[in-house]
Order: structure tokens, then sequence, then C-alpha cells
């Protein structure tokens, strides 16, 4: 893979002659069945709400043929505490001081600790939050150091894992897809051969539903409604990799995005968060085995959890509830989530969930 994720231009050739002489072995068309089940409860304001986790079907793969599977399970809807009762991380005020943390190369071994409430204002939108050390953008994502895997070398892994973290942050962190804009960017990285998973992307900003919902991918306020504040998205996460079947290198990226933001009228001050956790399984197949396109990655497999970004009709965009809409809105009776918690997978945390509904989050 050159500079951008692209194959040599003798491997490309290659495969099309392969592919255009029907040559046994030569690579089919990927396809991927998106399939999206979401439980949708009634809003719960003022409070941080979904913790919705996605899982990905059985993947399949025939001899040369990409199958994959994207399911979406109910996950737990996470409603919060008073607003107020925001904390902070290793017993200091989560006031924002002190050093930030270093890169999260592994799972960590536990959550933050607990600290005072404290709530968020303009000038410390990360104020009372484990976040508060957390780093900035995509400065928050660690990348593993590449090694030779499957069908690349190590420059290629090298540049795989550039290429990914370009994805996470095109899909989560572009100012342009936080304010509701398609993103282009990122859809560009993902192989257009993989006609269930272009199918969704065609439908979910046209359409918006249960089953093709942008938000399964993409962060997205409705700049009507809400409007981060400040220039700063904090992150903590990782990507790993593997080889995967016929040779693939697998990229798992593990992430969470802590979004700052305050009502859409100008001179709110107001402010809330909205917290996602994503994970993507973003495969670099070899070209002589799986058609897809030079530079780009198939979709394998991605789940996310978000709190505080509501839980009623769907929309495609986050909708963070406020102080004063959530007054009178009850607590939730299911187990209580911690949405900084980053020491269990996103599988031991849907287990967690199974059917309860709307949870009660320990912090926002």
């Amino acid at each position: 893979m050159g500079k951008g994720g692209s194959i040599s231009d003798e491997e490309w050739e290659r495969f099309l002659k392969e592919a255009e002489a029907g040559t046994e072995g030569a690579p089919k068309e990927p396809s991927a069945r998106a399939r999206f089940v979401a439980r949708r409860l009634r809003d719960e304001p003022d409070r941080p709400q979904e913790w919705r986790t996605y899982r990905p079907a059985q993947r399949r793969r025939g001899k040369a043929r990409y199958v994959v599977g994207l399911l979406v399970a109910a996950g737990l809807l996470v409603v919060a505490l008073n607003p107020g009762m925001v904390t902070g991380w290793f017993g200091g005020d989560g006031s924002g001081g002190g050093t930030s943390l270093p890169a999260e190369s592994e799972r960590p071994r536990q959550a933050p600790a607990m600290s005072a409430a404290q709530r968020p204002t303009l000038d410390e939108p990360f104020r009372g939050s484990p976040a508060a050390r957390w780093r900035d953008g995509v400065d928050g994502i660690h990348l593993p150091a590449a090694r030779a895997t499957g069908w690349m070398s190590r420059t290629q892994v090298e540049q795989a894992l550039d290429r990914s973290r370009d994805f996470i942050a095109a899909s989560s962190l572009d100012r342009g897809v936080l304010r509701g804009e398609r993103p282009d960017k990122a859809i560009a990285l993902i192989n257009p051969r993989q006609d269930d998973v272009q199918g969704y992307l065609a439908a979910t900003f046209r359409a918006p539903s249960r089953k093709n919902d942008p938000l399964l991918l993409f962060s997205r306020f409705e700049k009507s409604k809400a409007r981060l504040t400040g220039d700063v998205v904090k992150t903590r996460g990782r990507l790993t990799f593997r080889e995967g079947e016929h040779g693939a290198v697998e990229v798992t990226a593990d992430v969470t995005f802590v979004y700052p933001v305050v009502r859409a009228e100008a001179g709110s001050e107001d402010v809330t968060r909205t917290i996602a956790r994503r994970e993507i399984v973003m495969s670099w197949d070899d070209p002589a085995k799986v058609a897809i396109e030079p530079g780009t990655f198939s979709l394998a497999s991605y789940k996310v959890d978000y709190t505080n970004g509501g839980c009623g009709a769907v929309t495609g965009y986050f909708n963070p509830q406020f102080g004063a809409d959530g007054a009178a809105a009850d607590s939730g009776k299911g187990p209580e989530v911690d949405p900084y918690d980053r020491s269990t997978s996103m599988d031991a945390r849907m287990r967690k969930a199974g059917e309860a509904g709307c949870g009660t989050a320990t912090r926002s």
C-alpha cells in the first residue's frame, strides 16, 4: 500500500485481469448485510441517555467472498443523575488542572475514580469530568507500532493504521460533520464495492430510520438545536490490529469521544456533554482475494454507545438535553452505567445492559 493506503499498480493490474477473465479464486464483490434493530425509548430530558451497543453479526467469508453482517442489538438507554452530579478523576477537582494523561496503549484495569461534583462552564466545558485530563482530538487515539502482518509489509500496516485513524477523525471529529454536514471524507475511505454498506450510506442521510441511522457510524448535532462550545473534543482510546481471514489486516478502533455542547441560541451558557464510545473494525483486504478499491477498507463491524444523545424519534442527530428541560424526568430503572469506564469491553457492556431499557448514568 502506498501513500494514502493504495496498493501497487502491478498488484491492481493483476487483480483486474484475473477478475475480468473469471479466474478461479479471483476476488468477488464484498457484501455486508446491514440489518439494524434498535430499541427507541421515550425521551428522558436533562439526562445523559442512550447507552446503545451495536453488535456485528457472525462474519462469514467464503473462499473468495467477503460477507459481513452488521446487526444492531438493543442496548441500554441511559439517563443521568442530576446534571450537577458530574465528577472528576484520580481524586482531583476535575477542573482541568494537571497534565494530560499518557495515551491509552492498553485497556485500563478500572474506571476513573469519582470526586467532587462540579458543573461544566463555557470556559471549562470539561470541568468535573475525567475527560479534563484526556488529550484533544486525534492526539487521544493511540497507534501501536506497526509490523508486517498478513499481506502487508510493516510500512503498509503503518499506512493502514494512519488511514484508519483518518476515518475516525473524519467520522467523529470533523467540525463540518459535527455540524450535521455529510461525512464525504469518511465515506470515501469505505470500500465502494461493499454494496449493502453503500446502500445503508445512501439511505441514512436521505431518510434516517431505525434501520438507517447515521449515528451508527458518524457523530452529528442538529445545528438548530445544539452547537459545540470551544474548539476541543476530548478523546481516549486506541487502535489495534491483527491478521484476519485471507491475510487481511483488521484494524480495530475503540475510542471514547466527549463533546461539550450548548443550546444553539446565541448567548447560551447552558453547557452539557454528549459522550460516545465507538468500536469499529476496518478490514484492509488483499485485492487479490477480495474486491476492493485501492486505499479503502471493508467495514467489518461496528458498535457504538452514547450518553445524552436523545432516545426519541430517529433524526440522524445527537439530541442532547439541557438542565431546564429535564427537571421532572424520572430516573432509569436499569443498571447503573459509567460512560467514562473503559475497563470493560463493549460486548461486556451489552451483556450487562440486556433488555433493561433505561438505566442510570453515574456521571456525565
